[in-house]
């Protein structure tokens, strides 16, 4: 079972997407992210599988929180930085985000 003490070694932190384009070399259809978490963190980059609810353009501006002190995962040519967070509806990914607009760089807690 995992505990308050585990959860608290989680880095999770607000940030806004700012760029996103297609990732066609990803085996499951995904979205290439560039998120400015802020000053402390900085930019980082994400693969993201959320093709089936948002386009481009719905992401562009959007708030989003992200997992940044997990290490860097290759993915395919694509060198992925922070975890962005998502539910799952049956198969669809539905990105978890803060109701309120936040500093990027605000830590979850």
């Amino acid at each position: 079972m995992a505990t308050v003490e585990d959860f608290d070694l989680l880095d999770i932190r607000a940030g806004t997407v700012f760029r996103c384009e297609p990732f066609p070399e990803a085996r499951v259809p995904a979205y290439k992210l560039w998120i400015d978490f802020g000053a402390e963190v900085g930019v980082r980059a994400s693969s993201a599988r959320i093709t089936e609810l948002y386009s481009p353009q719905d992401l562009l501006g959007r708030q989003v929180l992200g997992v940044v002190n997990f290490p860097p995962r290759q993915v395919g040519p694509f060198r992925s930085e922070v975890l962005t967070l998502g539910v799952y509806d049956g198969d669809t990914v539905v990105l978890v985000a803060p109701d309120r607009a936040v500093p990027n760089g605000a830590r979850l807690g």
